[in-house]
């Protein structure tokens, strides 16, 4: 039977939503075009109608998640009245910590993505970048020239601490590091505030 453009469209839009959450659980090596596909409802033979390869794919879903990222730190920010607080509260999180399949894809993913195809790195560093605008834009005095340098010690450390307290068996202590990061990240801000 065949399928309409508009519901091709659909079912690719639905494969790469799908893929995005996967990926971001399973990693990219963690789970099959087979289970991607199933995932979204359709069957594995029309993978190669819509996608050149997996890592068009992979590409695509990474990109996916992180405008999905970015988009979620801009409208946190922008509903609250201390803007950077709210982000940090929302990153460094137990909530956000649990969130593996919709969660930050720099922390499912950035291990994992150094190993990839440039194509499937691509859009990493372009929500990299984005995140690092979010958050020179949020921190006073952003147009500092040592701005952009505390901006990227700040997702470092955001991540870091994401990373590691995922891994940690030991609650008390993974709660821990979400809890010091948030400290240093506040005191970073700060800092560029007494310039």
């Amino acid at each position: 039977m065949r399928v309409s453009r508009a519901q091709a469209e659909a079912n690719r839009e639905a494969v790469i939503n799908v893929a995005s959450r996967l990926f971001r659980e399973h990693g990219f090596d963690g789970i099959g075009l087979k289970d991607l596909m199933k995932g979204a409802g359709l069957t594995q033979g029309g993978f190669y109608k819509q996608f050149e390869s997996k890592d068009d794919l992979a590409a695509q879903a990474s990109r996916r998640a992180m405008e999905h990222a970015t988009r979620r730190w801009s409208a946190i920010a922008a509903a609250s009245p201390d803007p950077l607080e709210a982000v940090i509260e929302l990153y460094l999180s137990t909530g956000h910590r649990e969130e593996k399949s919709d969660g930050c894809p720099l922390v499912a993913l950035g291990a994992d993505a150094a190993r990839q195809t440039e194509e499937v790195r691509a859009p990493f560093q372009d929500g990299i970048q984005a995140h690092l605008q979010i958050l020179n834009e949020l921190m006073p005095k952003a147009e500092s020239p040592k701005g952009h340098g505390r901006a990227m010690a700040m997702l470092s450390l955001m991540v870091g601490a994401v990373t590691i307290s995922r891994i940690l068996n030991d609650e008390e202590m993974s709660q821990r590091f979400l809890e010091a990061a948030a400290d240093e990240v506040r005191r970073i801000a700060a800092s560029a505030r007494d310039m």
